[in-house]
This record gives C-alpha cells, structure tokens and sequence, in this order.
C-alpha cells in the first residue's frame, strides 16, 4: 500500500498576456459575487468588518500576480462553478488534478471541504507553507496511457469481482481503483469531482482511467454525508482517447448532461444492490458508442 503524502502543487503552463488578463477578470467577477454576498450577510452591528476568508484573499492575490495560463476555458470554469453555486453546504468536493485553477475551486468552495489529488509529490513543503488551508494529497499512479487496451481487458475480466462498481476502493485489487488515499475519504460522500488529472499527453503519462473509474465508484457507492441527489462528475478533454473511453465505461452516456468545449459533465447516481435493467459491464445501462477499438 502506497503512502498518501500531503503536497499542494501548482503544474507549470506556458504564460500568455492575455490569457492572464482573462483568468484574472474571470476571477474578480467571481470575487465581486462573494463581496457581495459577504456584505450582504454580516453583522451590520460589528465595529468593522471582518477580513475575507483565507482561502479568497489567497486566490485573489495568486491570480493578480500570477503569470500562468489556464487548463480550462472561461466556459469551462464557469459549468463547474455553476454546481459549485447550487451544491448545499457544506460542499463536498474532490479534484484530481492540480493546475492553475486549484486555488479558484478552493476558493469558490470555501465554506465546504476540497480535497486535492495528484501525481507529483516533489515541492509539497513550499507550496503547503504558502497555501496552509488546501488539503493535497500525491498518488503514484500505475497506470500508463498507452496500456489502455491491456488495461479495459482486465476490467471487463473483473467487472463481478475486483473492478465492480461497488466496492470500498481502499480494499480494491482493481488495476483501476486508487486506493491508497487517506482512509476517511473513502467515507465521504463527494458531491462534486473534478477530473483534470494525473497527466495523459503521451503514451508514458499516467492517463485518467484509474481517476474516471474511482470516481464512478465512489459516486455509486456514495455513502457519509451525501445526499441522494447524485455525484457531478466533471471530466475534461473529453477529446482524448483515454477520457473518451472510460467516460463511457464507468461514468456512462446516461449519466452525460452536458458537454462544455471539452468538459464533459455527468451526474451519477448511487446505486442500488437490488435487480432492475441489466447494466453493461456492471456500471452503464446502455452499451458504450465509442468508436473505440477497446470497447
């Protein structure tokens, strides 16, 4: 069992000026709305108002100093932001992936609980004394992209047994299943997940299958304090083979409500151990349409 070492981290991106100026307008316009809320539920009876919570002022003055391009689009961003908004609190949310926006979502779930998982655990200490209040988390990740097919073989080998889509992950023999986090989030019940990692640009990189899977695991067996209302899964490049593919597999076209630029948005809902329609390789109802050689 592999160690869950804490590590926020920020991927490097190349810099552009005016997609600088995007994220940073972007962001004050999200800023202005918890201003606004801010005031408008304080105590008009306090001396003097009280500063912005920590995990604002530090993503305001991230992104009015940073020199970094965004992973999404303004699109993007604004279709998770848009649940974020609606999700009851206290929101419970996960995100593979640590890029340029992880201090936006920590920000805009501020009241909830974010938790952060990624490949790389080099620079933890630095950027946790910088960032003490985001909760990351490293996995080392088996996988390899260009072991998808070997790796959809073993599932649909597995789908009755290790790789079945409900299961505790922690116990989980599934080449898929991320089970080396700390034990508590296993207990949670996530009401928003971000897949915008491990890496998956070449054939060597980690790929997302084993992040789409756990997170269409964790939605069906969502237990804690989850509602019933279902888990929004977000996935983005959906362009990709790796995402296309297991989008399909674990998290199911039923389940697909919108796609956005590349973000593919999915609500999955728990399911019951009883009978009812039959599901596909046990996680969908209907038969994957990938034009895919693996499915």
């Amino acid at each position: 069992m592999k160690t869950a070492g804490k590590f926020p981290l920020l991927h490097p991106y190349k810099s552009g000026s005016r997609i600088r100026v995007t994220v940073v307008a972007l962001f004050l316009l999200f800023t202005f709305t918890f201003l606004f809320s801010f005031i408008a539920t304080r105590d008009t009876t306090a001396a003097a108002p009280s500063p912005l919570p920590d995990p604002i002022s530090d993503a305001l003055l991230y992104y009015a100093s940073a020199n970094a391009t965004p992973t999404m689009s303004p699109a993007e961003i604004h279709s998770v932001y848009s649940v974020l908004r609606r999700c009851s609190a206290p929101c419970n949310l996960l995100v593979f992936g640590l890029t340029q926006e992880s201090l936006l979502w920590n920000s805009l779930n501020h009241r909830g609980r974010t938790v952060f998982v990624d490949e790389y655990a080099f620079g933890v200490t630095r950027f946790e004394k910088r960032h003490p209040w985001v909760e990351a988390y490293d996995v080392r990740f088996s996988t390899k992209v260009r072991d998808l097919r070997s790796l959809i073989e073993d599932f649909k080998r597995e789908v009755d047994g290790e790789c079945r889509p409900l299961q505790n992950l922690l116990y989980s023999d599934c080449q898929l299943a991320v089970n080396d986090l700390p034990n508590y989030m296993y207990d949670v019940g996530w009401d928003v997940i971000v897949i915008d990692g491990p890496s998956g640009y070449s054939p060597d990189t980690p790929g997302r299958m084993a992040s789409i899977f756990s997170a269409g695991v964790m939605a069906r067996t969502r237990g804690g304090e989850g509602g019933g209302g279902g888990t929004h899964v977000f996935v983005h490049e959906m362009t990709r083979e790796v995402e296309s593919v297991c989008t399909e597999l674990f998290l199911c076209r039923e389940n697909l409500v919108e796609t956005v630029d590349m973000l593919g948005h999915f609500v999955v809902r728990k399911m019951g151990s009883g009978g009812g329609r039959k599901h596909t390789y046990g996680f969908c109802y209907t038969t994957p349409s990938s034009s895919s050689q693996f499915i």
